[in-house]
């Protein structure tokens, strides 16, 4: 039987394609979240724009979304990349972070909390500032997974190939994100 994995995300989680006629999602079968293989039964909710959420309602209409798919196996959390493009420090980002998993830990359900793959240079990101910031997620991510008691991994080191923007996942970014995930959705959630 699969393992139903509630996936909270932003457009990469979603499958968003800027290169489409006017920006458009992925197809099922390209978005990493329908490639992890027949254990998993993915509750994908990603969204264009999300930042982790930081107000008591942003965290509130989540919190209902994640309980309008339970039962569930598993939270897996993938957010900050929009918090530093819209001019977060990545310590500021780790902060909401740590505050969002506090409200997300009374689902009572494992949590795997995954630091974004790196930004690179594009229309989107054209600064190296940017970049180093979206590197140093990576140690605040696993920081704050040890003191929060939740799983980690570490997609910052994974190449993922992106689109002109420097952002948004390529289809074969898409691909690779998968691979490199099912094996530590194995280990967090079997």
């Amino acid at each position: 039987m699969a393992r139903r994995i509630i996936c909270i995300g932003d457009s990469n989680t979603y499958g968003y394609d800027p290169a489409a006629f006017g920006g458009a999602r992925y197809p099922e079968g390209v978005r990493w979240t329908s490639r992890l293989g027949s254990a998993w039964d993915i509750r994908n909710l990603g969204e264009n724009g999300r930042e982790i959420p930081s107000s008591s309602f942003a965290v509130r209409v989540l919190l209902g979304q994640v309980r309008s798919r339970l039962p569930a196996d598993g939270l897996c959390l993938m957010l900050g990349t929009n918090d530093l493009l819209c001019g977060a420090s990545p310590a500021e980002a780790a902060e909401r972070m740590r505050i969002f998993i506090s409200d997300l830990l009374v689902c009572g359900l494992p949590l795997l909390l995954v630091a974004p793959p790196l930004m690179q240079s594009g229309t989107w990101v054209e600064s190296d500032a940017l970049i180093r910031s979206s590197g140093q997620l990576a140690p605040l991510y696993r920081d704050l997974a040890a003191l929060c008691g939740v799983s980690f991994c570490d997609a910052s080191g994974w190449d993922i190939p992106v689109v002109f923007d420097g952002v948004h996942f390529s289809e074969q970014g898409h691909r690779r994100f998968a691979e490199q995930l099912e094996p530590v959705f194995a280990q967090t959630f079997l």
